[in-house]
């Protein structure tokens, strides 16, 4: 039986894209049936999503990269209506690989794998109960946490924020990690910085109830610095662009933490960004899917966990903040992945993988 996988990537829906496949950059050589064909469909976001949609893009072509014999092609969802049809057409088109992008798809990729036993799926920031569908998740709340501690040590007001795209557990684990981290931060240094934007006892906050606007994502912002904060963590995707472009055009008064892959590399704002929260799904997504070309099953138990101590989540490096960021700050950061590494310092989070 050939191995096949699909990903869902659950979390961010991110910017809008048009509905269609991207152009394949397939090798000409070798016959069809030597090809290992690996098919995205992306959340109601799109492609170009500056963070998780693009990271998950960025995964298959890395596996492409790494092996010739994988051809890579997606397909954009518009709306959630879009999810059970695009993963349908790439099992009736015989995909090899088939990655799902979005936590949201958890409902359609379990229909649709339970109904397909042979082929194998996957899902990322999800375990779902088929056999056939490959988890990968990421302890996200682990790297927010040291954001969290960064933006205490950092902030001049007093104040530090984050908001969320929807209430949902891919993006509330961040939010949990970063108020925790601030916790900790005013518990070592015996401080009181606030942190607003979301309570975690109460797993309540703010919201933009879109992944993909970014006035309501800088409306959200403006609102949050309205009320002292001065920097600020969108967990929002798409959305949260709207304040990263505020905060670079504020002139300083507010800053940014991006979230999922390295903003200085993904977004037009580096200069208001402090730092992102990564999740390596690029690095996850090219594993998988060379893995599977080789003919090698993924297995459903254990899956994927990405945590500090694996690299799959971390701080990105400080770029242009690196000069303001002290160094007994940054060692102290660098601590942090050390004792949560270790157990030394436990982080969590309703929303962790289970």
């Amino acid at each position: 039986m050939r191995i096949v996988s699909v990903f869902a990537v659950g979390g961010l829906a991110l910017g809008a894209a048009a509905c269609g496949e991207a152009p394949s950059d397939s090798n000409a050589g070798g016959a069809a049936a030597d090809k290992y064909t690996a098919c995205m469909v992306t959340d109601v976001g799109g492609i170009d999503d500056k963070s998780f949609n693009t990271s998950a893009w960025a995964g298959l072509e890395a596996a492409k990269a790494a092996d010739d014999k994988i051809d890579i092609k997606y397909v954009a969802s518009k709306a959630e209506a879009d999810y059970e049809p695009n993963l349908t057409q790439y099992v009736n088109q015989d995909c090899d690989f088939i990655l799902a992008v979005g936590g949201l798809m958890s409902g359609a990729t379990s229909k649709i794998a339970k109904a397909n036993p042979d082929q194998q799926f996957g899902i990322v920031d999800a375990k779902l109960p088929e056999s056939n569908v490959y988890p990968m998740q990421f302890d996200t709340a682990q790297a927010a946490f040291q954001a969290g501690y960064l933006a205490a040590g950092l902030t001049k007001t007093g104040v530090v924020a984050t908001y969320g795209g929807e209430k949902i557990p891919p993006v509330t684990i961040f939010m949990d990690g970063f108020v925790d981290g601030v916790a900790h931060y005013n518990k070592v240094k015996g401080k009181t910085v606030k942190s607003i934007g979301w309570d975690k006892a109460s797993q309540n906050g703010s919201f933009t109830n879109s992944f993909v606007k970014q006035d309501e994502g800088k409306k959200v912002s403006d609102t949050l610095v309205a009320q002292g904060a001065d920097i600020i963590m969108p967990v929002a995707g798409g959305a949260g662009l709207g304040t990263t472009a505020a905060a670079q055009a504020s002139g300083g008064k507010y800053s940014a933490i991006w979230v999922d892959s390295d903003g200085c590399e993904s977004t037009p704002n580096c200069a208001a960004l402090v730092t992102t929260v990564v999740k390596n799904i690029k690095d996850a997504v090219k594993e998988a899917v060379v893995t599977a070309a080789k003919g090698e099953k993924l297995a459903h138990d254990p899956g994927y966990l990405g945590t500090l101590a694996n690299n799959g989540v971390s701080l990105a490096p400080y770029h242009e903040f690196d000069s303001k960021v002290p160094a007994e700050l940054k060692a102290e950061v660098d601590k942090i992945k050390a004792d949560v590494s270790s157990g030394a310092i436990k982080v969590t989070s309703a929303s962790q993988p289970k």
